[in-house]
């Protein structure tokens, strides 16, 4: 808003700020472009206002392209303000008092694609700070058969296609909405929607074709008209607040702050409060920019000092000591309160984005304070302990840190949408830290959860084969080939695996009575080292004579020391076969019929 725009009175409505969040390719960015587009084409020159990551559409723009759905006469809110990123981790930047920045989300799916993990995990989102959503089922124009009615309202496209295409997208339609009834939303198609406070409007549209945008701004006008009138009431004169979406390096201004105000109005010269990494910044603005009409102007003059902004509206601030501000902390502007006030303000809205942290666990580096509370969450939901979390790019100090996790797993570094420092990258080459970065959470945490597996599974094996295994043999009628030093007997494997140099014991009673040792496996005149169940072999045991401690038909078993039992028992059971088991719970039993905690 410019000088000549603001308003005297002391309360106004502003404009609703939108965002748009949905999985990876359901058309997001495309959405946002066409309506973005369709404004610039269908409104004239100028109709539309670029500002610092966000676009205002005015509401006679709005109403242009919207048709009859939209009446700008009924409508007392300015238009519409979409934040130009999408995706929840921008989303979850934009936070205001607590909750979401964005006063209303559009949740993009794909009709073919239906929900996917990013669509859970918007809704989660959406769900958490209690945010306002319409569905946009995109790419209508897909449906088998579809006639496209480029720019028409839905009803009015739906009713021009043939009854297989009809039916084609209901089917479509409905498994959407059973999906979002299974994440706990009663929703229908929106002209069905009665109360939009307890029901979710879904809007079938094509970003392509812009069939039924017409009825999403329809929608959006309404329900921030119906529902969000008293939210959108301003003081338009008094202290601004707002979001930082983004801290940038400009050329001539230093470290500056992308922001999106929602409230008052910020003026060149104000005193302002910024979250930072470690305190709240007290600093004054020495400019307020805003993007130039076209695009064309050469990069050093990209924008133009205005010299102030009323909300809602996208603005860029230059002011000193800004490089340890934070994205998505909070913006005050001080003006005529105590300044203690406001910093004790600042630091309660920080002190909300709270991670618990553990003794023990992993680093978590985030771009945005949203966005690493998001992480959090996700770890949380997982049982992934965190041992550091924090705002900004991968640094040496971060791989120090992960370097004193106790534990192997936790030796590692998450990092949602950050860069790696060059020397933090030289420390990695250089340690055990194992870092894993990825701009889609559930992907991270999945990746995670991935490498955990493999370590333990590795662990696993080595365990496993360090492990006396449990097995079950009998010795064959007949089949006595050396009576002693060493005995040489046929056996059949009843259960579990015999490995050489493995004690054998005989079962007399409760009480097993150690008979000697395996010095030597031949299966068919070869040596082997192994015989698994199923086998029949002949083995050489150090110790016993046969018609002595041992008899033709007896039954022996590799003796287990109790605490191989133990870890057989309560880590690795399910990594050794079926049979293997049988043998482990079959001399489990017969040790603890004499002492009930015998490997336990």
């Amino acid at each position: 808003m410019s000088d000549s725009d603001t308003q005297n009175a002391t309360d106004a409505l502003r404009t609703p700020i939108v965002a748009v969040l949905g999985h990876v390719d359901h058309g997001k960015t495309s959405l946002l472009d066409k309506i973005r587009g369709s404004a610039v084409s269908e409104g004239e020159a100028g109709a539309i206002t670029q500002h610092i990551g966000a676009t205002a559409v005015p509401l006679e723009t709005v109403s242009t392209m919207a048709g009859s759905l939209v009446d700008p006469d009924d409508f007392d809110l300015p238009g519409l303000l979409f934040i130009d990123t999408p995706g929840h981790h921008s989303f979850t930047t934009l936070r205001s008092r607590g909750g979401a920045l964005a006063d209303i989300a559009i949740l993009v799916v794909d009709v073919n694609d239906g929900f996917q993990p990013q669509t859970e995990e918007a809704i989660d989102i959406l769900k958490r700070t209690g945010t306002p959503f319409v569905v946009a089922a995109n790419k209508i124009d897909t449906t088998p058969g579809w006639n496209p009615q480029d720019g028409a309202p839905i009803q009015q496209t739906y009713e021009a296609q043939s009854q297989r295409a009809r039916s084609m997208l209901d089917e479509r339609l409905y498994e959407i909405i059973g999906q979002l009834s299974d994440s706990g939303f009663s929703a229908d198609l929106y002209w069905r929607v009665q109360n939009f406070q307890k029901n979710v409007g879904v809007v079938p549209l094509s970003a392509l074709t812009s069939e039924g945008i017409p009825d999403l701004l329809a929608v959006l006008m309404g329900l921030s008209q119906r529902y969000m009138k008293d939210e959108m009431a301003i003081d338009v004169s008094g202290p601004g607040a707002g979001t930082v979406l983004e801290v940038k390096d400009e050329k001539g201004f230093g470290a500056t702050l992308d922001v999106v105000l929602y409230d008052g109005v910020i003026r060149a010269g104000d005193q302002i409060v910024v979250g930072g990494t470690n305190e709240p910044i007290v600093t004054e603005v020495r400019a307020l920019l805003q993007p130039r009409p076209n695009a064309e102007i050469r990069t050093e003059k990209r924008f133009d000092k205005v010299e102030q902004v009323g909300a809602a509206a996208g603005v860029k601030i230059a002011a000193p000591d800004l490089d340890d501000a934070m994205a998505g902390a909070p913006v005050r502007v001080v003006r005529d309160r105590p300044l203690d006030d406001v910093v004790e303000e600042v630091r309660k809205e920080l002190a909300q984005i709270s991670v618990e942290t553990e003794e023990d666990g992993v680093v978590v580096k985030a771009d945005t304070l949203g966005s690493l509370e998001a992480m959090a969450n996700a770890l949380k939901e997982a049982e992934i302990p965190i041992l550091r979390a924090e705002v900004g790019d991968i640094a040496p100090r971060d791989v120090a840190v992960a370097s004193t996790a106790g534990e192997d797993v936790h030796q590692v570094i998450l990092g949602f949408n950050v860069e790696v420092l060059p020397d933090a990258r030289r420390e990695l080459e250089e340690s055990d830290v194992k870092l894993f970065s990825n701009d889609v959470i559930y992907q991270l945490v999945q990746d995670y959860d991935e490498y955990v597996e493999e370590i333990q599974r590795a662990q696993q094996e080595t365990v496993l084969d360090k492990i006396v295994r449990p097995a079950r043999f009998q010795i064959l009628a007949d089949h006595t080939f050396r009576q002693s030093n060493p005995a040489v007997v046929g056996v059949e494997i009843m259960s579990g695996t015999v490995k050489n140099n493995q004690r054998v014991v005989k079962w007399e009673g409760d009480s097993p009575t150690r008979v000697g040792e395996l010095s030597g496996i031949q299966e068919q005149g070869e040596d082997v080292s192994e015989a698994r169940a199923g086998k029949r072999v002949s083995i050489a045991i150090d110790g016993p004579t046969v018609g002595r401690q041992i008899e033709e038909g007896d039954e022996l078993w590799i003796e287990l020391p109790e605490k191989h039992a133990k870890i057989l028992e309560q880590e690795l059971s399910t990594e050794i076969p079926a049979d293997e088991l049988e043998a482990l719970q079959a001399y489990l039993d017969k040790h603890r019929r004499r002492d009930p905690f015998w490997g336990k």
